[in-house]
């Protein structure tokens, strides 16, 4: 029997993942830096399109000042994005990608925290177990279909499922030729 992981649960485990990249990019240098990087901006692109499509209509209709709470996230993964798309052609190894991106790394801990806490936090208090786990399994399988690249403008569920399915095919097919390319 498999562990059943509830929408808490799984975005938490994320944001760790999230949080441990921008300190492995900070770190590392060269080859393995520019991996790290492409492994957090593929992670963050789905990580956020998930949310835009699951998490965010939940919370807007169910918590408490839901409208508010949620435009400040997509504010604040709209500017993430921009930074995102700047940077993903940058030399990682550069001082302009270096001064960038710290400021990214920590506008994203912001926000991953602005989500537990303004978000996530009140799940719990509004929903039932099961409900919480079929949030969890909506956000893999929008995932499973997500972008791997950042698409400033695509900021909500409606938007992100006009751009998304042709998004999704170009960035996997441009990863398959960073990977193929080294």
């Amino acid at each position: 029997m498999t562990e059943r992981t509830d929408v808490v649960e799984l975005l938490k485990a994320q944001h760790t993942r999230i949080r441990n990249l921008l300190d492995e990019v900070m770190a590392a240098k060269g080859e393995q830096r520019k991996e790290h990087f492409h492994e957090l901006v593929r992670l963050l692109a789905v990580h956020e399109t998930a949310e835009e499509e699951v998490v965010h209509p939940f919370a807007r209709k169910n918590i408490e000042n839901g409208e508010l709470v949620v435009n400040d996230r997509i504010r604040e993964e709209e500017r993430a994005k921009e930074v995102l798309s700047r940077l993903d052609d940058m030399d990682t190894d550069s001082s302009q990608f270096m001064q960038q991106f710290k400021e990214l790394r920590q506008n994203v801990l912001d926000h991953a925290e602005a989500e537990e806490k303004y978000e996530f936090a009140q799940f719990s208090k509004i929903a039932d177990r099961t409900k919480l786990e079929n949030m969890a399994r909506a956000v893999k399988a929008a995932e499973a279909v997500a972008p791997t690249r950042p698409h400033p403008g695509a900021d909500t569920a409606v938007k992100n499922l006009a751009v998304g399915p042709v998004a999704a095919v170009i960035d996997r097919t441009r990863d398959a030729i960073r990977k193929a390319m080294g």
